[in-house]
């Protein structure tokens, strides 16, 4: 929320003005004018902040940011990331039957090392072998689904790709990407066309991959 945002830039302002902040996210100049001119600036940030967020971009300051608050949380003990029950069983799964796990988020990698180290799962970072941001592209650029592919040394069609937005799921295919879009309780309905173009399921349970052991 703004005043999630607003409290922790007053918090922790020294240390993002300095990392990730400026350039996605622009700091203005300071004149020297002390505490007012300060609450200014920090002001001026956490609207650039909101209507980026009212817009849902997904710009890599923006989720840089994002990162640093859940840390900020994760660090006081306010924050555990919680999964529907079918996911991790069937990551560990994948992984006995020699299969290879990669995240592709919008969020920050580092935010995605937070919310796996620490869940209501306890620390399942062991169950992935990378983590992909935004760094490599945005989801629904399909040119970032070769980079990925290239980067682990795999060839895009024998990599399935799950997501519950159709426009991934459209770039992702455009790059010879297989693709399953997930159904879950909360997420964007899907038109009749999208439910008849794309392989839909509503539990990870539901996959049958091939063992790679």
């Amino acid at each position: 929320s703004k005043e999630n945002v607003k409290e922790y830039l007053q918090t922790h302002w020294e240390e993002e003005e300095y990392a990730h902040l400026d350039g996605a996210i622009p700091i203005p100049a300071a004149s020297g004018n002390g505490v007012d001119e300060l609450q200014q600036i920090i002001q001026a940030v956490l609207e650039n902040v909101c209507w980026q967020m009212s817009l849902d971009l997904k710009t890599t300051a923006l989720k840089q940011l994002q990162g640093h608050m859940w840390r900020a949380a994760s660090t006081a003990g306010h924050m555990k990331a919680e999964f529907f029950e079918d996911e991790v069983p069937a990551d560990r799964k994948w992984r006995e039957d020699g299969m290879k796990v990669y995240i592709y988020s919008s969020g920050s990698v580092e935010a995605q090392k937070l919310l796996f180290g620490q869940s209501t799962e306890g620390n399942i970072l062991e169950l992935f072998d990378d983590h992909f941001d935004t760094k490599v592209g945005h989801k629904v650029e399909s040119e970032c689904y070769k980079k990925i592919a290239n980067s682990i040394g795999c060839s895009t069609n024998n990599i399935l790709f799950l997501t519950d937005v159709t426009l991934e799921a459209s770039a992702a295919e455009e790059a010879g990407v297989h693709v399953a879009v997930v159904v879950r309780p909360g997420n964007a309905g899907l038109t009749a066309d999208e439910k008849t173009f794309y392989s839909l399921i509503t539990s990870f349970s539901e996959l049958h991959l091939p063992s790679s052991a």
